[in-house]
């Protein structure tokens, strides 16, 4: 099936779930200024001002300019498609009144990026167009509608960032054969690009700190593109890195140790150091089941790196993954006031996350792991196969 249709479908259980009557995307010059919900459920990009409206009977209505029209009946997503030429407000009110909804869905949210594509210049356009009517006072959030859609992945949602997963997995592999002594971090980033171009995949973020490559205890951090820094012994190596494949991302990071001249086993304090944040990793995985709270999961991980004696990590402990690399709304997230409400969302089945905490090795750098785990009905299960040794070189 479609993945396009496949989503639009899931859309309108979500709004019989939620109990609202039509969800309306509202854009212009998308390609331009892109809502994120347009590679769900649209899939194309609309030139002229375009509703894109979904409903709880399972109605899809566009609404847009004549120009674009063409366009929209050719992808076949929408199946009423009402066309203007001089401004989109008549025929939008037309519509409502038409379908005349108690709660208008549109995209905006204080605490989801990928719930916030509405401009407030198209907000500002919606409510004078809506000023006076009864639909003025029904505007609602979509962000239950669309951290339930994005997080709630089909079987080939998953199957393609499975996809993504064994890329980045493979790649990794290749990666250890080429660490040495000497080589910088720019180096190992050029080496892990030659096999991205090779297998003409997108990156699954920014090529400015995708790949990231962070090595010993100096290093700028996983946020920051790789250096000229030169990987020397006794330093702890972590690369954070991941491909966008069939639409959908992976997101990984992985540690390895790179031996002293003369030296034969892993210093005690390395070795300790990525025992805690492995066993951090498989405790989060345990905790993750439907209905529970994001917070919660977090807070086991966080906790056993502190108790161990380590600080706490200065992020969330995971984001979910899909269309982009952090995707979703609901996370597993601390109770900061950086992640809003979003840290007292439960978690569901079908969501995809990232596991990723992280300590510091004073004098070698820092013991992170990265994982991919998809919620099932029961539990989390590992799509990526997990880390559970220290890689050394």
């Amino acid at each position: 099936m479609d993945m396009i249709k496949e989503k639009i479908a899931q859309a309108v259980e979500i709004l019989k779930e939620k109990k609202i009557d039509v969800w309306l995307t509202f854009v212009r010059e998308s390609a331009t200024m892109p809502d994120p919900v347009i590679d769900v459920v649209v899939g194309q990009h609309a030139t002229w001002q375009t509703a894109w409206i979904i409903t709880r009977s399972g109605e899809t209505i566009a609404i847009a300019g004549s120009l674009d029209v063409e366009s929209i009946k050719h992808a076949g997503h929408y199946e009423e498609i009402v066309p203007y030429v001089q401004g989109i407000g008549p025929q939008l009110m037309r519509v409502l009144d038409y379908l005349k909804p108690r709660k208008i869905a549109i995209n905006y949210s204080m605490d989801s990026v990928v719930a916030d594509g509405l401009t407030h210049g198209m907000y500002l356009q919606l409510m004078e167009y809506l000023k006076g009517t009864k639909y003025e006072k029904r505007i609602c959030s979509s962000q239950n509608i669309i951290s339930a859609l994005r997080g709630r992945k089909t079987a080939g949602e998953v199957a393609s960032i499975k996809k993504a997963i064994a890329l980045t997995l493979d790649i990794y592999d290749k990666v250890t054969g080429f660490l040495r002594i000497g080589k910088s971090e720019q180096d190992v980033a050029n080496f892990i690009m030659k096999h991205v171009k090779a297998h003409r995949v997108e990156l699954a973020w920014s090529a400015d700190h995708c790949p990231a490559v962070f090595t010993g205890p100096d290093h700028a951090g996983a946020h920051f593109g790789p250096t000229g820094r030169k990987i020397e012994g006794g330093h702890v190596l972590n690369i954070d890195f991941g491909v966008k494949v069939d639409g959908y991302c992976s997101d990984l990071q992985r540690t390895w140790y790179i031996r002293r001249k003369g030296e034969t086993a892993v210093p005690a304090e390395v070795q300790r150091g990525f025992n805690v944040i492995r066993d951090s990793v498989k405790m989060a995985a345990d905790a993750l089941k439907p209905g529970v709270i994001s917070w919660k999961v977090d807070e086991v991980s966080r906790k056993h790196i502190v108790k161990n004696g380590y600080p706490e990590y200065p992020h969330a402990l995971g984001h979910q993954v899909g269309r982009v690399a952090h995707d979703g709304g609901v996370g597993l997230l601390p109770r900061w006031e950086r992640y809003g409400a979003l840290p007292y969302g439960a978690i569901e089945a079908g969501q995809v996350f990232t596991i990723e905490p992280r300590l510091p090795i004073p004098g070698y750098g820092v013991a992170t792991i990265e994982e991919i785990v998809w919620v099932t009905d029961e539990k989390a299960v590992f799509l990526s196969k997990p880390q559970t040794k220290l890689w050394v070189v």
